[in-house]
C-alpha cells in the first residue's frame, strides 16, 4: 500500500512539474504577445491583466505545492548567501512588471541601497513573486515593498491599498498558514508555503516567520522576517 502512495505521489508530482512547465510557456507567448500588440483599449487591458495574472496565479499554485512535496521528502535544499536586498527586491518588481503596468500600478522599493540579508534567493524570491501577484490582484492603484533590519530580523513588507486581509484571517492566522482553508482562493496555499520556507531559515535561536495585518489606512501588509 505504501508503495502504491510513493507511486501515485510520485506521479502526482511529475504532472504538477509538467503543468507548471506548460504554464511558464503560456506566460512567456503572453508576455510576448502583449508587447507586440500592446491594449489600447480598457476592455483589452483587463482581459490582458485577467489572463497574465490568473495564469501566474495558477503556476504559483503548482510550483507550492512542488515545493510542499519536496519539503515533505526532505528533498527541498536550501542555500544561504549574503544578498544585497535592494537590487533582489527590484528585480521581483521588474518580473511582475507587465503585470503592474497592466494594471496601473504604481510600485516603490523602500530600501538602504547596501542593506544586505542572508537568504536563499530563489525561495524567499518564490514566496515575495506570489504576494506581489495578489497584492497587484487586490490593490486599488500602490504597492510598496520595503525592508529594514528590525529586532534581529531583516524584515521584508509588501503593502498596498486595496481593502486588505479579511478579518478572520487577521484572528486566526494559524489556520490559513496550516492550509486548511482554501475559499480565499490563492491566499492560503501561498502563506503556508511561505510560512514553511521562512522556517527553513534559521540563525541561534532564531526562526523565519511571516505575519499579516492590515495598515490603519485599510490595505494589507504581509511581512516576511528573516534572521
Amino acid at each position: 500500500m505504501n508503495d502504491n502512495n510513493n507511486d501515485f505521489s510520485l506521479l502526482l508530482a511529475s504532472s504538477v512539474h509538467d503543468m507548471k512547465n506548460s504554464l511558464g510557456m503560456l506566460l512567456s507567448s503572453l508576455e510576448d504577445l502583449m508587447s507586440e500588440y500592446p491594449a489600447e483599449e480598457d476592455n483589452h487591458k483587463k482581459k490582458y491583466c485577467t489572463l497574465q495574472g490568473e495564469a501566474s496565479r495558477i503556476r504559483n499554485d503548482l510550483i507550492y505545492l512542488l515545493g510542499i512535496y519536496r519539503l515533505q521528502r526532505d528533498e527541498l535544499p536550501i542555500h544561504i548567501e549574503e544578498i544585497f536586498v535592494r537590487d533582489f527586491l527590484e528585480e521581483q518588481v521588474a518580473q511582475n512588471s507587465i503585470l503592474f503596468d497592466i494594471r496601473d500600478i504604481t510600485t516603490t522599493v523602500q530600501c538602504e541601497e547596501n542593506l544586505a540579508g542572508y537568504f536563499d534567493d530563489d525561495l524567499i524570491a518564490g514566496v515575495l513573486n506570489n504576494i506581489l501577484v495578489n497584492a497587484a490582484r487586490y490593490t486599488k492603484d500602490s504597492i510598496v515593498i520595503s525592508a529594514a533590519i528590525d529586532d534581529e530580523y531583516l524584515q521584508i513588507k509588501v503593502m498596498d491599498n486595496g481593502r486588505g486581509y479579511p478579518e478572520m484571517m487577521i484572528r486566526e492566522p494559524s489556520a490559513y498558514v496550516k492550509g486548511i482553508d482554501f475559499d480565499s482562493g490563492s491566499t492560503s496555499l501561498g502563506l503556508y508555503f511561505a510560512a514553511q520556507i521562512a522556517a527553513m531559515h534559521t540563525k541561534d535561536e532564531l526562526k523565519g516567520m511571516i505575519e499579516i495585518s492590515n495598515l490603519p489606512s485599510g490595505g494589507g501588509c504581509f511581512t516576511l522576517k528573516l534572521p
